[in-house]
């Protein structure tokens, strides 16, 4: 039973980074307002909002959606982590 929820948590934080990286990528080359992009932003700005509160932009450049990978990843494994030490 905690394997399957580690390899849940495992694979719900790779799903979120990859569609990070996905909306990056689309912001370059898509319309704002494309439905496909509007459904991938859907899920990341909600995320994005409280760290682009605090994060400052660095000239033309956002590093909130680092920020947010950063701390996805390290959430995911201390709650891997913790997961492993109850087997």
């Amino acid at each position: 039973m905690i394997s399957i929820l580690i390899l849940f948590i495992n694979a719900l934080s790779q799903l979120l980074v990859l569609l990070i990286i996905i909306s990056i990528i689309l912001s370059f080359f898509m319309d704002p307002y494309h439905p496909i992009r509007r459904a991938i932003d859907g899920v990341v700005d909600p995320m994005l909002a409280p760290i682009r509160r605090v994060v400052p932009l660095v000239g033309m450049l956002d590093f909130s959606p680092l920020v947010l990978i950063i701390l996805i990843q390290v959430l995911s494994n201390i709650l891997i982590r913790i997961l492993g030490t109850l087997r």
